[in-house]
């Protein structure tokens, strides 16, 4: 039976690597397949080999389907096109814990009903609450659980596209989000403080609790620890404590962990089974073994419910289920095939978990702690178990962090000796009492401070986190058998071989350009710009992408795809002008990659520039070559700093790159003052050239840029638009884009195309375009 539940969970997987959705008139073959259930069992181990593999792909059929039915039912409920911007008035509950920032709040909200005539009935949706300019209190009014009526602006859900990426698609497909947006009203009219569904009710309970813990220990520096370990809210841990978890190895014990879900379970199977066998009557009805049992799996399932839900938690709560069916049926347990269970009841109820990143973890973890743990025909003693079970997990996991990461921190074992005891048997429960003693929150929050200071020291440490470049998949499943076969049992012939099967990983062929060429990754950040430029031995990065509300670009974005490409340092870096747009990841990125050298067209007082690497402001003048690649500075003219009416988008850098008669031309947001200034140059100097095979739209296409007489000087035969999907700002404006085309330029736009490469040679140029060629069947229609 497990390699069958195995093969429907492999199905599953598949369905959600296709493009598309396959068409239903496949579904035919599945009464055709359902007809090996009727074959007798063979004695023979040829035909009923044949015959158990007819039933695993029937299973694996059984998976794909059932997955593409969930899909087909999710995606019917979208925004269609014409209702993109448009004024919706509807009422709904608000399903899930709001998160506030500096400049608004952001909630889900279930629809119950859609007062606008004709309007698309959406089931659930993402909505951004912007606080007026005359509130500095900025006090949020949205609470979970609440219904209220809205009159609201959406979109389809519409991410960015990178290599190694966040597919915001895909998360917002799982968690049944068709459409995000912000309400129009400054006064909203809440119609009732309660909603009466299941879902409102969990929501308000969570709710309650976090405002008590967060009331109770006000300002603590750890209050948002202790709200992520009672009811799963991480979204108030602060970045640096979220940073220093991270590169420690023990952010797995900051989530609802399977772990502490068992905790739960064994403390109140525990508490149930002593009372029960004070009862007589009870127990000779039901053995207080038993009752516990049952205790425990309730416990689990409310503390789960609390905690929203999360695939650890799910898991814990499948296997537990599973293991407690075993007793009550007087079968003996088996932890593998609770673990294949839950597995399957988890992708059951959601398909789309095996997208996550949490799901391969956490059910990775669990596997690799029962292959060291049972079925061994001795068992170490404690101490060398838990070593043996640390550095197994340690090991075991690293191809799946490298691959999903790109990262693995060389800390973690010893980090995590220290931080599962505390946080599982001292913090959490502490916690997790202190909702009925709050003063019991000051003590979990003043053990965690001392915990978390200890973190926060060892995660700067230089060696704390090896980073490598994202490995190939089959180097990555090498990676995974060659763990299996170090972690057989003693005595196994040849486990030695285990490590051969690692190199691939260890060891990743190197690829480099050659000299005399030169690669330019437009990176979509969405609306902004950050372009890496590489050559044989050298990089440069110009611009930086935007700033966000709780974080940036250059740490979402930028810092992970470098990484994942095998950029671990930067020789140069160029922020073009001082637009949140264009700088916003400065810090990030000289935070987390060294840099050689920073040019800029920023003020020189401008806070980003403190701890920058050798700043300088961009001249016109300035240019070098690396590798056979020439690099010139074409704008601003040096007198341009000392001009007071200067607007900043016509400070921005000007970098023109090389290669024989191909080149490269970005001109930031320079507007009409420094197309004209390029234009001036060039009649005024013979030694200057704008002409460029690309052309990277000045100011993302607004019609304050791009001047015809501009264009026709550069004559590109590639245009590039950085943007981001139905962006405010009507980017890039259809004026722009004909004089592009006026000129026979190809034109490509990060928002459909995602991160687009390009290949110079002094033969040509190559382009490669992300978001067509690894697209997936729940991405919308590109603009």
């Amino acid at each position: 039976m497990r390699f069958y539940l195995i093969a429907f969970c492999l199905g599953v997987w598949l369905l959600q690597q296709q493009a598309t959705l396959p068409p239903a008139r496949w579904l035919w073959l599945l009464p055709l397949l359902g007809s090996v259930l009727w074959l007798p069992r063979f004695s023979r181990p040829a035909p009923e080999t044949l015959r158990r593999l007819a039933v695993a792909l029937l299973s694996l059929s059984l998976g794909f389907a059932w997955a593409g039915w969930r899909a087909d039912l999710r995606l019917a409920d979208h925004l269609p096109g014409h209702w993109q911007g448009v004024d919706i008035r509807l009422v709904g509950v608000v399903s899930d814990l709001p998160q506030s920032d500096a400049r608004g709040e952001r909630f889900v909200l279930d629809v119950e009903q859609v007062l606008t005539p004709d309007a698309p009935n959406l089931q659930r949706i993402q909505l951004a609450r912007y606080w007026p300019r005359d509130d500095p209190s900025h006090t949020p009014t949205v609470q979970a659980g609440e219904r209220w009526q809205f009159t609201v602006r959406l979109k389809t859900p519409y991410g960015t596209h990178n290599p190694h990426g966040f597919d915001l698609e895909a998360w917002t497909l799982e968690r049944g989000i068709a459409a995000s947006g912000y309400v129009r009203e400054q006064q909203p009219q809440r119609l009732t403080e309660r909603a009466g569904t299941p879902a409102a009710r969990i929501a308000a309970t969570r709710a309650t609790i976090r405002q008590r813990i967060m009331h109770t220990l006000d300002d603590a520096p750890y209050a948002g620890v202790i709200s992520a370990l009672v009811i799963g809210d991480q979204r108030g841990i602060p970045h640096e404590q979220w940073r220093a978890f991270t590169r420690t190895g023990v952010n797995h014990l900051l989530s609802i962990s399977g772990l502490h879900v068992t905790m739960i379970a064994a403390l109140a199977g525990w508490l149930l089974a002593q009372g029960w066998r004070r009862l007589p009557r009870l127990a000779e009805r039901v053995p207080a073994r038993q009752a516990g049992l049952v205790a425990a799996v309730l416990a689990a399932a409310a503390y789960s419910l609390l905690a929203g839900f999360q695939v650890p938690a799910q898991r814990t709560l499948f296997m537990l289920a599973a293991l407690v069916l075993a007793f009550w049926g007087q079968r003996e347990p088996r932890p593998f095939s609770a673990l294949i269970w839950a597995l399957f009841i988890v992708l059951l109820i959601d398909p789309w978990a095996v997208l996550s990143a949490g799901f391969w973890l956490s059910f990775g973890a669990m596997a690799v702690i029962l292959w060291v743990s049972f079925g061994r025909v001795a068992m170490p003693d404690k101490l060398r178990g838990w070593i043996t079970v640390q550095a197994a997990v340690t090991l075991a996991l690293a191809p799946a962090l490298l691959l999903l990461f790109q990262q693995v921190s060389l800390i973690s074992p010893l980090a995590n000796a220290i931080a599962i005891p505390v946080v599982s048997w001292l913090v959490t429960p502490l916690a997790l009492l202190g909702v009925i003693a709050p003063p019991l929150w000051h003590a979990a929050a003043w053990l965690m401070d001392g915990l978390g200071q200890g973190l926060l020291w060892a995660s700067a440490l230089p060696w704390a986190v090896a980073a490598r470049p994202a490995p190939d998949g089959w180097a990555t499943l090498l990676a995974v058998i060659g763990t299996v076969w170090i972690l057989l049992p003693r005595g196994f012939p040849l486990r030695a071989l285990g490590v051969v099967l690692w190199l691939p990983l260890a060891f990743p062929p190197q690829t480099s350009l050659t000299p005399g060429r030169f690669e330019a990754d437009v990176i979509d950040v969405g609306q902004g710009t950050a372009i890496l430029i590489r050559t044989a031995r050298h990089t440069l990065l110009y611009d930086t992408g935007p700033a966000f509300a709780d974080s940036d670009a250059g740490e979402r974005i930028i810092v992970p795809y470098l990484r994942a490409t095998g950029v671990g340092e930067l020789s140069g870096m160029i922020v073009s002008h001082d637009d949140s747009d264009h700088s916003g990841g400065l810090r990030s990125v000289l935070r987390d990659l060294p840099t050689g050298w920073l040019l800029h067209g920023l003020p020189a007082s401008s806070p980003l520039l403190n701890g920058a690497p050798a700043p300088r402001h961009c001249q016109r003048g300035q240019h070098w070559q690396w590798d056979g690649v020439k690099f010139e500075i074409l704008n601003p003219p040096a007198t341009a700093y000392a001009e007071s009416g200067r607007r900043d988008n016509d400070y921005s850098c000007v970098l023109k790159v090389s290669v024989g008669g191909k080149s490269l031309l970005i001109t930031g947001d320079g507007e009409r003052r420094a197309e004209l200034e390029l234009l001036e140059q060039t009649a005024a100097e013979s030694g200057v050239d704008i002409a460029a095979t690309v052309l990277v739209a000045g100011h993302h296409g607004s019609r304050t840029s791009s001047m015809a007489e501009f264009i026709g000087q550069v004559q590109p035969q590639i245009g590039i638009f950085t943007l981001g999907y139905r962006n405010r700002f009507g980017h890039p404006h259809p004026q722009v884009v004909s004089r592009f085309r006026e000129q026979d330029a190809r034109i490509l736009r990060s928002d459909s195309s995602g991160l687009i490469k390009l290949k110079f040679s002094q033969t040509g140029v190559e382009t490669l375009e992300y978001r067509p060629t690894h697209r997936r069947y729940w991405q919308g229609s590109t603009p």
